[in-house]
């Protein structure tokens, strides 16, 4: 079967070939975005239109950001000790590094 444009299969088989978006909203003004799903579009506009659609329903977004899935690089969850852990002899990154003064009430 062909469908319009020329391309062919089932239209779950042609959807599932597109590519896969990571959608982020920012509920409101002043707080950082948050992951709210994925979501599979042929391009960013038709991403952007479809994540407000699905994410923001209850017009509870300011912004949505849609990413291709494929651009985003991620560090391996089962790595995190070594990934995260300080550097040895790096300690002073650390606030537990240093000491209160005496004598500074505000502190």
């Amino acid at each position: 079967m062909t469908a319009p444009g020329g391309s062919t299969g089932s239209p779950t088989e042609r959807r599932e070939s597109w590519p896969l978006w990571e959608v982020f909203v920012r509920a409101s003004r002043g707080l950082s975005h948050v992951h709210a799903g994925s979501l599979h579009a042929p391009d960013a506009e038709m991403a952007l239109r479809n994540a407000r659609d699905l994410y923001t329903r209850r017009g509870e977004g300011t912004s949505v950001w849609v990413v291709p899935a494929d651009a985003i690089t991620t560090s391996d969850p089962d790595a995190k000790g070594a990934f995260f852990e300080s550097p040895a002899g790096k300690n002073y990154r650390h606030a537990v590094y240093y000491t209160a003064s005496e004598g500074v009430p505000h502190l």
